[in-house]
This record gives C-alpha cells, structure tokens and sequence, in this order.
C-alpha cells in the first residue's frame, strides 16, 4: 500500500501542535502572536509566520484547520498536474506567503498600537480557498451558514463585500483585513503561477468547464 505525502496535512499537524503548545504556554502565545508595535519596534519579524501557527481556541483552530484541509488537498494536486515535481513547492509558497502577505495591511495599520495583537491562519486559508475559487469557480459550496450549497465564485464575492464591510465596521475583534488580503493574495498568485487560469475561470463561469 503507497502512502501519499500530503503538505497540507503537515500544515495542519503543525498548526495543531503550535496551537496546542501555545495554550499551555501563555508568554510564548504572545511572543508568537502579531503585535505590529513590537515588530516595528523590536523588528521582530518572525511573528509575520508565527501568529498564522497559534489560534485563540479550538473553535478558531478547529474552523481554519478543516477549511485548509478540504482546500488544500485539492490544490495540491492542482499545482502537482500542473507543474509535476514542484507542486509542494508551489502549494506550501502559496500559503506560508499568504500568511505573511495578509498581515502587511495589519501592520502598517496598527504598528503604533501597542495593544493590538492577531493570530490565526485566517490569512493563508483564504489564499488556499481562493486559488481553489479560481480554477474551480463553478464547485458547489456548503458551510454551517450557507445550508444550500451555492457556487464557489458565488461564495467568494460574497466573502470578499463580506471582509470589506466588516474591516470597516470592526468592533469584533476578528482581522478581516487578512481574510481579504489573503484571498487576493491566492488570486494573484494563481494567475502568475499559471496565467492560463483566467481564460479557464471566465470559461466555466460561462457555462463551460475546466
């Protein structure tokens, strides 16, 4: 029996074993979390990758974790299809970049807050999602809120004015911001990576297929 490696599944034992430890360990949950005053003040940058490691709780863990499994899998083999040898390469870029890349906004916007802290894999999930949005736009998504299934570009406009409205609203200590910014993030890179896949998207979204 051959056993398939799976990146996404090292992602998650990571994740999970971070989070775990970081529980136990309230001084390393800060030192790991993104507090954008202490990276510009103390240049430590290393929070860039640590905070999208750690999550609050297990609910937060729990959501983030299954949304970058179901995703992630499948882009994987998207990436392995598409560029045979470089396929973790490309799918862990994506998302350790899309960690990094969605909390830039954050810390420009709140570098001289000392008490704003983030954390969570929020950011890389939805450049996971989105890259899979892409080349699938027409797959049927279901969520605990969403009881119809509905199409995945449907989903993601709905994401996106969603993200928007609550980064400008804010009141529920959630980084809306990085949701955004990862899932254009994962749009953008998809189409650098292989820009054949606008033409494929605007072709499914218009009734053909990929």
């Amino acid at each position: 029996m051959s056993i398939t490696f799976s990146l996404t599944l090292v992602f998650v034992i990571i994740t999970v074993l971070a989070s775990l430890y970081a529980w136990r360990q309230p001084d390393i949950k800060y030192k790991w979390m993104m507090n954008p005053y202490d990276v510009a003040r103390k240049r430590e940058y290393y929070r860039f990758i640590t905070s999208g490691f750690i999550h609050e709780d297990g609910m937060h863990l729990l959501f983030n974790m299954m949304a970058l499994y179901s995703f992630g899998v499948q882009m994987e083999k998207v990436f392995a299809q598409l560029y045979p040898g470089a396929g973790f390469t490309l799918f862990g870029t994506l998302y350790i970049l899309g960690i990094i890349v969605s909390d830039i906004p954050t810390f420009l916007k709140y570098r001289n807050v000392y008490n704003y802290n983030s954390l969570g894999a929020s950011g890389g999930v939805s450049a996971v999602v989105f890259a899979f949005i892409l080349f699938y736009p027409q797959a049927q998504l279901g969520f605990m809120f969403i009881p119809i299934p509905i199409p995945a570009f449907l989903f993601g406009a709905l994401y996106m004015l969603y993200s928007v409205y609550m980064s400008k609203r804010g009141g529920d200590h959630i980084n809306h911001d990085a949701h955004l910014w990862g899932a254009l993030f994962g749009i953008v890179f998809s189409v650098i990576v292989y820009p054949p896949v606008v033409t494929l998207f605007m072709s499914q979204i218009l009734g053909g297929s990929m």
